[in-house]
């Protein structure tokens, strides 16, 4: 089995509307190496490059202007080809919203990344209002 295939089939990975993937997960959960990483949670630093965005449990990133520049780059990074994750605590708001975002910078209408974002990754994504709130706004 390639490593491409490989990651494609890892749980948690979704596929953007380019085609690029992405991994989420529980920053706790032991995984195989990516070659960036989001985290969007206080806990262990991975040994690959990785951008941390502070990012209130339940809420929504503190700094907009970092955390789309780490979201927009987590996205170059995927479409060229690199094993992207994003990780929070429990890996499902945080989590969720981040992927909605970033199917939503990659071209994804904003009102179908929740629903998308729960029927790729887990039912249960994007988890407040607030979150759903954030996501509608983004610039893209």
């Amino acid at each position: 089995m390639s490593a491409e295939s490989s990651w494609a089939e890892q749980p948690g990975v979704v596929v953007l509307p380019s085609g690029a993937t992405v991994r989420g997960r529980r920053i706790a959960d032991a995984s195989s190496p990516a070659d960036f990483a989001l985290l969007l949670a206080p806990g262990p630093e991975p040994t690959w490059p990785h951008r941390r965005i502070r990012w209130p449990d339940f809420w929504v990133p503190v700094d907009r202007d970092d955390a789309l520049d780490a979201l927009r780059e987590a996205l170059q990074r995927a479409r060229a080809g690199e094993r992207v994750e994003v990780a929070c605590r429990g890996g499902q708001g945080r989590t969720g919203t981040a992927l909605a975002a970033l199917a939503v910078l990659d071209g994804m209408p904003a009102e179908r990344a929740v629903s998308w974002v729960r029927s790729s990754y887990r039912p249960r994504a994007v988890e407040t209002p607030w979150q759903r709130w954030w996501l509608r706004r983004l610039p893209v």
